[in-house]
């Protein structure tokens, strides 16, 4: 795959605010089974299979399987990818701008 269309099928994954809950759930309770995951979803049993079918393409959820269960983990690798890219870089300015303002705020009450 390439990086276009691996940072395609990312966005893509992360544009569903389903695919989105699934990834807070996991996030918030790592290593769950479909049945664990359909619990907090409004929506059939194949729908959530198809979403996370999706994460896991997008290489935001890996599988392992114990016995007959399939544990489902979220994998934030991408996500930091995606903030390193296009967030941090933006970061650094304005927490220096932030960090000037401090000082000249400091510096005129002083």
């Amino acid at each position: 795959m390439t990086e276009r269309h691996d940072t395609d099928v990312l966005f893509k994954a992360l544009a569903d605010p389903c695919r989105r809950k699934l990834l807070d759930l996991l996030n918030a309770h790592d290593g769950q089974t479909l049945n664990e995951l359909c619990e907090h979803q409004n929506m059939t049993r194949q729908g959530v299979t198809q979403h996370l079918h999706l994460l896991e393409a997008a290489n935001l959820i890996a599988t392992v399987r114990r016995g007959r269960e399939k544990l489902h983990f979220l994998n934030p690798v991408p996500l930091q990818e995606i903030y390193e890219r296009w967030i941090a870089k933006f970061e650094k300015p304005r927490l220096k701008a932030l960090g000037d303002l401090k000082r000249r705020l400091e510096k005129s009450n002083g």
